[in-house]
């Protein structure tokens, strides 16, 4: 072997598996549908099965030194059991276990959204930064802090639940069970679903026609759409949405004085709405110092952010590094 790693970023609709060398070059990748409605032990299977797929498109025979994966949920990072993912219907699974019995190679677990930053800070946006948060807008909104140059994940792993900050108490209802959660305001879902108010209300009628006709095909996409073409009620929920990221943002400036606040995910390709609403509310919001001191970037990466961090996370345990956190 010549010293290559596995990484995984496992999703509730796709499982993205690499091959990567030292330096972090991708050799060789795979992504297959992640069929959770199958059970944990069929996705667990398919996991390996993609792991063998890039060994031998790579033309390698033996095993990887380590495999790093990002799952969603919640989850421990030293033990590797998936406490709760709802995309996947799993509860207190042990991946890190099944996937080494099943693998014999060492395995490391670690939250999506906290590989998605690591990716970042290692081969994207936040190379060069040592206080780095990442945040990803999509169908949900997540984060990860990187802190002194670690990913920091509280005293039981659960930091970095920015999508849980309450931007307004008396706002819309989060999944979570909260009210005016950052995730229930400025997320895709967020705006699809006040799109959908708006038609049925007897308004939206450009969102509308950007969905076919059909008011449950609205996603934020077809706001984008409608707001491109110049619709003001399409672009009003995008700027509301973006204000509310922009509230969201500013709390963790506050909070944490980074130096770097790095956005990506799919939602934040809406359009320079949502950007330049984010940015003049953080202006408005963030302490001056800590405003003058931080930047505000997309993310690099992409769709690779969180395999490019599994990538890392794979080659951390290859070179003996140890997790800052204490075991929970």
């Amino acid at each position: 072997m010549k010293g290559l790693v596995a990484a995984v970023d496992l999703g509730g609709t796709k499982i993205y598996t690499a091959l990567a060398d030292q330096s972090g070059r991708v050799l060789a990748e795979v992504v297959v549908p992640t069929r959770p409605w199958e059970g944990a032990g069929a996705v667990i299977g398919r996991i390996v099965e993609t792991v063998d797929q890039v060994l031998k498109q790579a033309g390698e025979q033996g095993p990887p030194l380590a495999l790093g994966i990002g799952a969603p949920g919640p989850l421990n990072a030293a033990t590797g059991v998936v406490y709760q993912a709802p995309n996947l219907g799993w509860d207190n699974v042990p991946l890190k276990q099944k996937l080494e019995e099943i693998l014999d190679v060492p395995v490391v677990v670690d939250n999506d959204a906290n590989l998605a930053a690591m990716g970042e800070y290692v081969y994207g946006a936040g190379r060069g930064e040592e206080e780095m948060v990442y945040i990803t807008v999509s169908t949900g909104i997540g984060g990860g802090l990187i802190l002194r140059g670690r990913v920091y994940h509280g005293a039981g792993y659960g930091a970095g639940e920015i999508g849980h900050m309450t931007i307004d108490p008396n706002g819309p209802r989060c999944g979570c069970g909260n009210y005016g959660c950052l995730e229930a305001m400025a997320s895709g879902t967020a705006m699809a679903r006040e799109a959908r108010r708006l038609v049925e209300s007897g308004g939206g009628r450009a969102i509308l026609e950007a969905a076919g006709g059909d008011v449950d095909a609205i996603t934020a996409r077809e706001v984008a759409r409608a707001a491109a073409a110049g619709d003001g009620e399409a672009r009003q929920i995008i700027i509301n949405a973006g204000r509310a990221l922009g509230i969201g943002v500013a709390n963790v400036i506050n909070l944490l004085n980074p130096a770097l606040v790095v956005l990506g995910g799919g939602a934040m390709q809406v359009g320079p709405l949502l950007w330049d609403a984010m940015e003049r509310e953080v202006s408005r919001r963030a302490w001056a110092p800590a405003r003058r001191r931080v930047r505000l970037v997309p993310a690099e990466l992409g769709g690779r952010s969180g395999l490019m961090g599994a990538v890392a996370l794979a080659l951390q345990k290859v070179r003996g590094e140890k997790p800052p956190n204490p075991v929970v």
